[in-house]
């Protein structure tokens, strides 16, 4: 199978490298807007980004395996990026990551059998004065519990299965999206 951006993708990769003095310096950007376009970055999409751009495939390869947000298999839908660095695993970073781990029955780099979650142990995510947090979509969620972080789960369970329902063919489509509106403790914010 040949992957081919969109006509769509294609303007937006022209108007990306009008912003950068080499097409190489414009990597990062095409790579998020090819994960957007395709779910994830199989072999086939990081040829196509690398001939796009005229750069070697294996510096395409070499970012995206650097970079813990780009995705060579398809992610859950609601992709948890918990952190554990250090002021979060001074303060419980870990004991999250590990009771999402057992709730899910899932480890840190896996998806869930159905394709609801996706979990991500990550280095930093910019929040150290209220940790320990996670990331789902564009929603930060701080100071966490295990309490907290069970009902954010449950509320992302409950909106994929109605989801489901109100799919043709389920609710395993695309990639991680963003659910927003979660409830009061829940900060939007950008990664």
């Amino acid at each position: 199978m040949s992957l081919e951006f969109s006509a769509s993708a294609k303007q937006r990769i022209e108007r990306l490298l009008t912003q950068y003095p080499t097409a190489q310096a414009a990597l990062l950007p095409v790579l998020h807007l090819a994960q957007e376009e395709f779910g994830h970055l199989p072999d086939e999409a990081l040829h196509l980004v690398a001939d796009t751009l005229k750069v070697p495939s294996a510096h395409v390869f070499g970012v995206i395996t650097f970079y813990t947000m780009f995705h060579r298999e398809k992610p859950g839908r609601n992709e948890l990026m918990v952190c554990t660095n250090v002021s979060c695993m001074l303060r419980g970073g870990y004991e999250i990551l590990h009771h999402i781990e057992k709730r899910l029955g899932i480890k840190a780099g896996e998806s869930t059998p159905d394709g609801a979650f996706h979990l991500v142990e990550e280095e930093c995510l910019a929040a150290c004065a209220n940790a320990p947090m996670m990331i789902c979509g564009d929603n930060y969620h701080l100071d966490l519990t295990p309490q907290k972080v069970d009902a954010v789960l449950d509320d992302l369970r409950k909106r994929w299965q109605e989801r489901a329902k109100a799919t043709p063919g389920g609710g395993t489509g695309g990639g991680a999206k963003t659910i927003m509106g979660l409830g009061s403790d829940i900060h939007p914010g950008k990664r």
